[in-house]
């Protein structure tokens, strides 16, 4: 079973989600629903909150009423802390007890609306975490408009709770919900696919480990342009892999995280290229091979040797019998080869040596997007989860044509001419 942690800042819409996927047939359980069974009349957790917060907090029928518990905690930061000390231990105990029901039960998939998944430390209770997100003023304008919530108490919610910015970077998958309700519900339908496939243990995606954008010397292409060609071909997901540049690849992974791997193909100091997948701090050009290796694995990256036969970038397999053991994977095609051998070769290494197998478009335009892919079970944008699902990978592709290499050599000039662009 897949255990699914569903959270988004007030105001994203992620409770519109959780109602969507649980008519779609998903089990879902919501924070509020298990707050409110934990302050039951009679419960202990009532008796706590009681205690705390004093009988103005009830109301005239002995529940409790949560509007004015609301307006108590929202303004006072230790009343709040107070409150959750006595409520999330209870909501976790609750929780832990409906997933294991829903375990027995044999449902392949359940989903937990977490509010404060991230800011509680939490995301490592569930098998993957789901953000959904909106710009801050719209999710302003539908706490004022929607729920009525003066504009002053609004921001204090809004202020209380952790920055999307860093639960997107946190998040597993991430559900936009600055548009049109069409646009969400297109959104929570993807994600939910991905999931079931997850669950299932069935289904496939695409990726490419290995191509590159304006970030890279010899390339001038748009990333969004990259990534908009990708998914038109059907794939989940993309590595940029500049030379010798990160800054492209985390910025694009801010904005996608579900759809980009953060990576950097360093031109190491023996001449040899070395790709760090999932990084966050950049190689520096020459970096000696090993240390580059070493470098990758310290962030937790994934090491990925490519085109270990081809000459020049590969050293024509000068290093590549003392480097494909140091790595976690040997890219056994890549579609820029034009000598079907050199692949071959690539791939009799990577069984030598029982490394995972990758592929690469090399991609330096946008029409060699396509040209290489490799086909693996669903699982969560992260390193670990991304390893153990290329150990069942498919890989495959065909040739970009000879004249790709022109676009490189045109890439280098204009770049070094003026008002050439030096990402």
């Amino acid at each position: 079973m897949i255990s699914v942690g569903l959270t988004g800042n007030v105001g994203s819409g992620k409770s519109t989600v959780a109602e969507l996927w649980s008519a779609a047939g998903v089990p879902v359980v919501s924070a509020d629903d298990l707050s409110r069974e934990a302050v039951l009349p009679g419960t202990p957790g009532l008796a706590a909150v009681r205690a705390a917060f004093g009988d103005g907090v009830l109301g005239a029928d002995g529940t409790l009423d949560r509007t004015r518990l609301r307006a108590v905690v929202f303004q006072d930061a230790q009343a709040r802390a107070r409150l959750e000390g006595i409520l999330h231990p209870l909501i976790a105990e609750l929780r832990a007890r409906w997933i294991d029901e829903r375990r027995r039960a044999g449902d392949p998939l359940v989903v937990s609306e977490v509010p404060l998944l991230f800011e509680r430390g939490l995301e490592r209770d569930f098998d993957v975490t789901v953000l959904v997100d909106a710009p801050e003023a719209t999710r302003l304008e539908r706490l004022v408009h929607q729920r009525g919530i003066d504009a002053s108490e609004a921001r204090r919610i809004m202020a209380a709770q952790m920055d999307p910015a860093r639960k997107r970077a946190a998040a597993d998958h991430v559900i936009d919900n600055g548009g049109s309700r069409d646009h969400l519900e297109q959104e929570a339908a993807r994600v939910l696919a991905s999931l079931r496939g997850q669950a299932s243990g069935g289904g496939s995606i695409r990726l490419d480990l290995h191509l590159h954008t304006r970030g890279s010397h010899d390339c001038l292409t748009d990333p969004e342009a990259v990534l908009a060609r990708a998914l038109s071909l059907g794939y989940a997901r993309i590595a940029i892999t500049d030379h010798n540049r990160l800054g492209v690849a985390l910025a694009m992974a801010e904005r996608h995280p579900d759809r980009i791997i953060p990576g950097e193909e360093v031109k190491t100091a023996e001449g040899i290229d070395v790709i760090g997948l999932y990084l966050s701090e950049e190689i520096p050009k020459g970096t000696p091979a090993r240390e580059t290796i070493r470098r990758i694995g310290a962030q937790g990256g994934v090491s990925y040797l490519p085109h270990p036969y081809a000459p020049g970038k590969g050293g024509g397999g000068r290093m590549a019998e003392e480097l494909a053991p140091l790595c976690d994977v040997v890219e056994v095609f890549n579609a820029r080869l034009h000598s079907a051998a050199l692949n071959r070769r690539a791939e009799d290494l990577a069984t030598r040596c029982g490394k995972l197998h990758g592929a690469g478009s090399d991609a330096h335009t946008v029409g060699e997007i396509g040209n290489a892919f490799v086909e693996l079970p669903p699982h969560a944008n992260r390193a670990d989860a991304f390893v153990a699902a290329l150990a069942r990978a498919r890989v495959g592709g065909t040739s970009a044509s000879q004249l790709v290499h022109l676009a490189s050599t045109w890439a280098k000039v204009r770049k070094k001419l003026p008002g050439g662009r030096a990402d």
